[in-house]
């Protein structure tokens, strides 16, 4: 792959990214989106291809991003398909900070260092020419003016910014109600780009399947009065894997 296209979780984070604060939105839920958006770049680039709600390695080639072919080896060391919720619900560790390292290396943001509360050291990322970010949102604002099916790729991030939340930072108040509605619509046009859309969005509403912790091991009944295990509630949604960025400041 070649290294003159941007990559959707490099645009995901691009969107995401505040011009004025430096500091990123959902960041919590970005996370899991930039997970996702690597198997979409994967699945664009011919490694993966989805198995019913599982992704299955179909190339272990290289593309030639390391960070993308770090999540395609572990995907091809997994030996058979995986689920996708399991996979962007996984720890992630420093994902964030890895890309928002590799734009300040491209010149596309630069660190600003800082402190919180006048103690505590923080790093916000600030866009060095917001024209390119501008240039993603334009895509975004035409395949929802005109309603002409998106590019793949502009399907896939119009998906992922819909399912981590940036409808709202992207569109905001009353004013921008329908072009959020217009922008969830587009996860239809990339089937790839669903999926993995509504995995995050599942990870995030707690949807994975955990282990019941007072279930009674198999030929063994629960003792009298044992309580079954709760049911997680509705609408509450679980907390994803935090990445190791104590120093990078991202609300």
């Amino acid at each position: 792959m070649g290294r003159s296209r941007r990559t959707i979780p490099e645009e995901l984070l691009l969107l995401a990214l505040d011009p004025t604060t430096g500091t990123t939105a959902q960041p919590q839920s970005l996370d899991l989106g930039l997970a996702g958006a690597q198997l979409v770049e994967l699945a664009l680039a011919g490694r993966i291809a989805p198995d019913g709600d599982r992704i299955a390695v179909v190339s272990p080639r290289p593309t030639g991003d390391p960070t993308l072919d770090c999540a395609l080896e572990l995907l091809r060391r997994r030996g058979a398909p995986v689920r996708a919720v399991h996979w962007i619900g996984g720890p992630r560790l420093g994902l964030r900070q890895t890309y928002l390292s590799h734009l300040e290396r491209c010149g596309m943001v630069h660190a600003v260092a800082g402190q919180m509360c006048g103690v505590l050291p923080t790093t916000r990322y600030q866009a060095t020419d917001t024209d390119i970010s501008r240039e993603i949102k334009a895509r975004l604002d035409s395949a929802i003016r005109t309603g002409v099916p998106p590019d793949p790729r502009t399907a896939a991030l119009a998906a992922l910014a819909h399912a981590v939340g940036l409808g709202k930072h992207l569109y905001p108040g009353n004013e921008g109600r329908s072009s959020r509605s217009r922008l969830r619509d587009l996860i239809r046009h990339d089937p790839m780009g669903g999926l993995v859309a509504h995995a995050v969005m599942d990870v995030q509403n707690g949807a994975v399947a955990q282990p019941r912790r007072n279930q009674a091991p198999p030929g063994r009944q629960a003792g009298p009065g044992a309580r079954p295990a709760p049911e997680p509630a509705r609408g509450v949604p679980a907390q994803p894997h935090r990445g190791s960025m104590a120093r990078v400041v991202a609300h």
